[in-house]
């Protein structure tokens, strides 16, 4: 059996990637496995990106083997907590979605009788995490009856290791051939799942053995046909946090990208792998008539010094609770703060928190990041055969939850505000925290079962025509920002600021390469970047919880990473290129959700559910495609810019199943996005 490859790594156009050998070997676990299942398409991850490659795989007759670390489907608006959908006002009007996000809207206002049965003010659609798992595994329930695939669905499981070989194609890279895979369900006489925190369990859930609190079950999953050259399966990296992508050890970034003509916003000239946006662990709190008790965590000191409404405007208790109110059994009176709109708590509502200044965690240092690094990996021992620890800092796991036990405490009892000073913040004792197994979370603790991640791994693709270093997404691409701005010409190096003009210039661009043209007269793009190879869409703004300078991030007197917010602002209707999803080494491996070849800017807009879904979407179908075709996905876009027949036949038969590859109007002669806001 072989197991995972060693990788060298080396610098080339200033970003650290992996190049696979070809001596790798995966270790046998420590007994038997217990069964043995055959999948045609293996999705790891059971959030929004994970559930879509489901869905359209089930749809196109496919046998799908689906795994999740929890035992929710769904992530974003489950799992994790964030079940309020982040749209754009003119994406929502027009309800230009995937056929699966739209059914999933419409099967969510049909459960309530209304879109938003919170009277949330910050989307459209704000319920219950405990629901959005039904209605999502129904969803896929009703799919497998129509395409006739077939599911083998795995809650409570975690990938442990993979089987890498050889391609038999002539120039192809390599496969991954079989995954093992662990179950864990509550040992004899231990609590229920979900009693305990993720902090408390990650660890034993990716241990082979069995447990006082977990009994495991060794799953050896492998691809179902073995006939022909061409693939036999694909895998699908739906993971939060880029999983697979780690394990297999391909070319990856993490955290801030360096300053360049494609990335000119970057608060840093150098790789910053430690700065990722600041991750979420959300609960759930019920206005009452009452007074409740409110009892102070022991711990509540050491995080009380960060916690803030953080902007004058938003200094309001009823504002908060009410932005991400997920339950509303009666109307409350109407309200204005600050021209913002709402209707007040009545006893009964429920709300979400999920606040910048407040659970969000932020490390952003070596000395307590939560995605670890591959140099991290490779120091702890999760890149040796059988190691793998899911790639997450228990620790900072663990501060998480703290810091978001201790938020709920300052906003029903705290005094202080970290940024506004005094007089902002009072005690509202009208409230309880939540939890419970039958709570909104669905955990004994109350927190969510996962923490809402904005960010992870992002793989690098492979080399393309004008990205010879490796095929990424990157701000220019799609950002609204104005880079005729003072600073971007006073900052930027010459050289680099008239790259980047001549990046926007587009059939100008060799007149400002060559100084016929100055930098200062190209007019400002008024689109993103169209790729011939999008196989889905997405649009929202680049939007940061930027990383703290010091650790730990709840310090008395610490700020965020200086200049991390320049990045942020509106972005253009964007498109998810297909080469994006294709990493480079492994020819079976597709990457879907928030790790696929993006910068860290841009990644900033690709992360919400509408894109998580379009990404899924595209990656079932790829897969589904690439089976059915005897194609592997990168031999779709490995000649662009010629003419591509094959991959003009997947993006057909996408736009044929309600799965837009493009927003109205996309064209080269159109320039008039300026409406979609």
């Amino acid at each position: 059996m072989k197991r995972r490859h060693k990788v060298a790594y080396c610098l080339t156009s200033l970003i650290s990637f992996s190049l696979i050998s070809n001596s790798a070997i995966v270790a046998a676990p420590p007994r038997n496995p217990d069964k043995t299942v055959n999948c045609e398409i293996l999705v790891v991850g059971g959030g929004l990106s994970g559930v879509a490659t489901a869905y359209e795989g089930l749809l196109a007759g496919r046998r799908v083997c689906l795994t999740e670390i929890t035992d929710w489907l769904g992530g974003q608006i489950s799992a994790q907590g964030t079940s309020a959908l982040d749209e754009r006002p003119t994406q929502r009007s027009r309800q230009f979605y995937s056929r699966g996000y739209l059914e999933l809207r419409n099967r969510i206002e049909r459960k309530y009788g209304q879109l938003n049965p919170g009277e949330c003010w910050v989307s459209d659609s704000c319920f219950l995490p405990r629901d959005a798992h039904t209605v999502m595994t129904q969803m896929l329930k009703d799919a497998e009856k129509r395409g006739r695939g077939k599911l083998e669905w795995f809650p409570n499981t975690v990938i442990k290791d993979l089987e890498v070989t050889p391609s038999t194609v002539e120039g192809g890279g390599q496969l991954i051939s079989s995954a093992v895979a662990i179950q864990y369900q509550p040992a004899p006489d231990a609590p229920p799942l979900n009693t305990l925190t993720l902090a408390q369990t990650i660890e034993d859930a990716y241990r082979y053995e069995n447990s006082s609190q977990f009994t495991k079950n060794i799953i050896r999953l492998l691809p179902q046909n073995t006939a022909g050259n061409a693939p036999k399966w694909y895998v699908v990296d739906a993971s939060e946090t880029g999983e697979i992508i780690a394990l297999v050890d391909v070319p990856y970034r993490l955290g801030i990208d360096p300053r360049s003509h494609l990335e000119p916003s970057s608060s840093s000239t150098q790789n910053n792998p430690y700065c990722t946006q600041g991750f979420t662990y959300t609960f759930a709190m019920e206005a009452t008539k009452e007074p409740q008790p409110q009892e102070q965590p022991p711990f509540y000191s050491q995080y009380a010094p960060y916690f803030s409404y953080e902007l004058e405007r938003l200094a309001n208790f009823d504002l908060v609770f009410t932005y991400r109110r997920i339950w509303s059994p009666q109307q409350g009176e109407p309200a204005t703060f600050r021209g913002v709109r709402f209707s007040t708590p009545t006893p009964g509502d429920i709300s979400m928190q999920n606040w910048t200044w407040g659970n969000d965690y932020r490390p952003g240092t070596a000395q307590d990041n939560l995605v670890y690094t591959r140099q991290q990996l490779q120091a702890t021992g999760q890149l040796q055969s059988g190691g793998w620890m899911g790639g997450l800092r228990t620790e900072t796991l663990r501060k998480g939850e703290e810091n978001a036990l201790a938020y709920y405490y300052w906003l029903v009892a705290g005094t202080t505000d970290s940024q506004l000073g005094e007089g902002f913040k009072q005690q509202h004792p009208n409230n309880r925290f939540i939890s419970g197994l039958d709570s909104p979370m669905g955990t004994a603790h109350g927190l969510s079962k996962y923490p809402y991640m904005r960010e992870g791994r992002r793989i690098i693709g492979r080399p393309s025509w004008g990205q010879p270093g490796g095929f990424t997404i990157w701000e220019t691409d799609i950002s609204r920002r104005d880079y005729n701005d003072e600073y971007y010409r006073n900052t930027l190096p010459a050289a680099m600021y008239r790259r980047l003009q001549a990046t926007l210039a587009g059939l100008e661009a060799v007149s400002v390469i060559t100084g016929k043209k100055p930098p200062e007269q190209v007019m400002r793009r008024t689109r993103s970047t169209i790729f011939p190879d999008s196989v889905g869409i997405g649009h929202y703004a680049i939007d940061f919880h930027p990383c703290m300078e010091n650790s730990p991030p709840e310090a008395p007197g610490n700020r965020e990473l200086p200049g991390e917010r320049r990045g942020a602002g509106q972005a253009y209707p964007f498109q998810i290129a297909l080469r994006a999803m294709i990493p480079q080494n492994i020819d079976n491996l597709i990457v879907g959700g928030k790790s696929i070849a993006t910068s860290h800017i841009a990644a900033a807009a690709y992360r919400v559910h509408s894109f998580e879904w379009s990404a899924g979407a595209a990656a079932g179908t790829t897969a589904a495609f690439a089976l059915k075709n005897q194609v592997a996905p990168y031999q779709l876009v490995e000649n662009l810019p010629k003419p591509a027949p094959q991959l003009e036949a997947l993006k057909r038969l996408l736009e044929q199943n309600g799965n837009p590859t493009a927003f109205p109007d996309t064209s080269i002669f159109n320039e008039d996005w300026e409406n979609w806001r």
